[in-house]
């Protein structure tokens, strides 16, 4: 039995699935062969459809412009974009709805509204060479001074950030009665003291980088500053819920692709005189990648419910880390096995299966480490119990 899915998600999973296989899958592998990089009609065209179907700012309110798509919504859009490698998904933007919360009227008309609009483009700078899953730890400062905020510090893997026009920079509090806490803060990408220090080669073909950017005694003025000083972790800690979810959606669409991708290769390669279909180990791949996609998407669908019904957001966090930590570490099994049936070809830039391959095993890393996943679900149990997590 398929999903009971409520009619409108229902509508937009035939929707997204639409568009990616008519008008993203077919570019594929020219962004693999071009860095990522699309023909910017082609591009331009990805956003405009995007923007007709109402994608921008999906999980942004509609009196701002966004979608207000339920979650389960947005979850079932993911995952159809999960079906598509190189990226190509990210072809409209996605801010959360935390800043619709936190951030002041001024903030709403200056980043967050052009932010829904595709006007503006932001990227978070969060990590750090020394902190990544462990937050806490990282080393940036904001010291007060007068009506302004002085920012300094390093930080990596800066994600889209040389499609964006401004930064949301985490720190911490270095004097004052919140000393030592953290603080998020707009920083536009030409105040002075922002340094690009280079970009990195990673091991996927995306258009959208992960620079290192420096922060030099950026001065930026206290009305840049999401909420107030010790409030910062809060709202990652949000956004890291709604990301985790994200990801294990994604997750779901790729398994999806590469089972569909794997299984059509199997009934036309011929080895040993039958079809692969009738060699028990390829049998045994595809029916434990079915059988764990099942189990991911049932754990993600569900999550995706209990926070449209508005369920203890201790008990989500930990299911949040569930989903994220059970459907990349699925998704990277699969394409395992999916390489491995298509033999040679699925060791080629140009299969389905090597991309997946290259590209999944980052969601197993950001937005916190599988470890790091681990030890949430655990202290979960350890504070809660059974029961509230799973029964």
């Amino acid at each position: 039995m398929s999903y009971p899915l409520p009619a409108g998600a229902r509508v937009w999973q035939e929707k997204l699935r639409r568009f990616v296989d008519e008008e993203l899958i077919p570019w594929e592998v020219e962004a693999e062969m071009n860095q990522g990089e699309l023909p910017a009609e082609v591009r331009d065209r990805h956003r405009r459809l995007a923007r007709e179907m109402g994608l921008y700012g999906m999980d942004m309110p509609k009196e701002l412009g966004g979608g207000n798509l339920t979650m389960l919504e947005q979850t079932v859009v993911s995952e159809q974009i999960g079906r598509v490698t190189n990226a190509l998904g990210w072809c409209f933007p996605s801010p959360n709805r935390w800043m619709a919360r936190a951030c002041s009227p001024y903030q709403i008309e200056t980043w967050v509204k052009p932010n829904i609009a595709g006007q503006r483009h932001e990227c978070y700078a969060i990590t750090e060479a020394g902190a990544g899953s462990d937050v806490d730890a990282i080393e940036a400062t904001a010291r007060s001074e007068d009506d302004s905020y002085v920012l300094n510090g390093e930080k990596w893997h800066v994600t889209s950030a040389n499609h964006a026009d401004h930064f949301i920079f985490q720190a911490k509090i270095v004097c004052g009665p919140h000393a030592g806490t953290h603080a998020l803060f707009f920083v536009d990408m030409d105040t002075p003291g922002v340094r690009l220090v280079r970009t990195p080669a990673y091991g996927h073909s995306y258009a959208a980088h992960h620079p290192i950017y420096r922060f030099e005694d950026v001065r930026v003025p206290v009305e840049n500053r999401i909420g107030d000083e010790g409030d910062g972790m809060a709202f990652t800690y949000d956004w890291f819920r709604y990301e985790r979810l994200m990801i294990a959606a994604r997750c779901c669409g790729a398994a999806g692709r590469l089972i569909d991708e794997a299984t059509a290769f199997a009934r036309d390669r011929t080895s040993f005189g039958k079809s692969l279909t009738e060699h028990q180990a390829i049998q045994f791949m595809l029916a434990d990648s079915l059988t764990e996609l099942w189990a991911a998407r049932l754990m993600t669908y569900r999550v995706a419910e209990a926070i449209d019904a508005g369920e203890d957001v201790k008990i989500l966090h930990a299911q949040s880390s569930m989903a994220k930590l059970y459907a990349s570490e699925m998704a990277n099994r699969v394409a395992d096995r999916a390489v491995q049936i298509f033999g040679g070809r699925g060791y080629m830039r140009e299969n389905v299966a090597e991309r997946f391959f290259r590209e999944l095993r980052v969601d197993r890393i950001w937005e916190g480490t599988s470890e790091i996943q681990r030890m949430i679900v655990a202290n979960g149990l350890y504070k809660r119990g059974q029961a509230a997590l799973v029964e």
